[in-house]
């Protein structure tokens, strides 16, 4: 399809963005070194596609809370995935032993507080 084609084909509630038209939702950035080291990694690898999902959750929320911490219910992160309760304490349980995440509880049966580590961003400052 011809590049002007393709604009008159897009509804007036998008953005143009250079070249390109965008929605006007808000969109989440997320770190090159995400898609392209851990997504790989994480669900070929270690085969726990749904530690990434979990991980892009945590994202997300922390983005939108614009926090350092945000904390979340595993059923609230089980909502956000589509995934089950033990499938997400899983994939919390390997990305924690991959030091992809920090988990703060108060007391025990607090709703757990998580923190994205974000090595990549360290080395690259060096």
């Amino acid at each position: 399809m011809p590049q002007n084609d393709y604009r008159s084909a897009l509804s007036g509630s998008q953005e143009t963005y250079g070249v390109l038209r965008y929605s006007t939702v808000q969109h989440v950035p997320i770190d090159e070194y995400v898609i392209d080291v851990l997504l790989p990694d994480l669900t070929g690898h270690d085969r726990a596609p749904t530690a990434f999902l979990v991980y892009l959750v945590l994202w997300t929320a922390l983005y939108r809370e614009e926090q350092k911490r945000v904390a979340l219910s595993l059923q609230k992160l089980s909502e956000g995935t589509g995934l089950s309760k033990t499938a997400v304490q899983n994939a919390v349980r390997m990305l924690k032993r991959r030091d992809l995440i920090r988990v703060f509880k108060t007391r025990p049966t607090a709703v757990p507080e998580y923190e994205l580590v974000r090595h990549w961003v360290r080395r690259r400052a060096r």
